[in-house]
């Protein structure tokens, strides 16, 4: 699983959309088996998460434009949370509750279930 965090110097930044590197963790079995800070590509924040098969987010901010963006790649999205990223990275490894959860990205959204979920 790989979880990247938007950061700069270490610190969560403030809106998603505004990243210019993310720290991405490769996570095995709840340890963190690899830490890097790779800089957002010039194709922006949708090819790097493909690129780098990212599974799930954390951020502070992001608009609804970023949380459409986690639903479509499936992406399991945290937001609402600020601070040192290696410190967040513990408390989400330790299973505490950060932030919002975006449950919804864990689902295939078709038809119905899209209809249910707006309700």
């Amino acid at each position: 699983m790989k979880v990247a965090i938007p950061t700069e110097d270490g610190r969560i930044v403030p809106r998603f959309g505004g990243a210019r590197e993310f720290t991405v963790y490769d996570v095995e079995i709840e340890l963190v088996k690899m830490r890097q800070v790779v800089t957002v590509p010039r194709g922006g924040i949708p090819d790097f998460l493909k690129k780098e098969g990212i599974n799930a987010v954390i951020c502070g901010q992001i608009g609804s434009a970023g949380r459409n963006l986690m639903r479509t790649r499936r992406i399991e999205l945290t937001y609402g949370v600020f601070g040192n990223a290696d410190d967040v990275m513990i408390r989400y490894l330790s299973g505490e509750r950060l932030g919002d959860l975006e449950e919804n990205t864990l689902w295939s959204l078709t038809g119905r279930e899209e209809e249910d979920f707006a309700q």
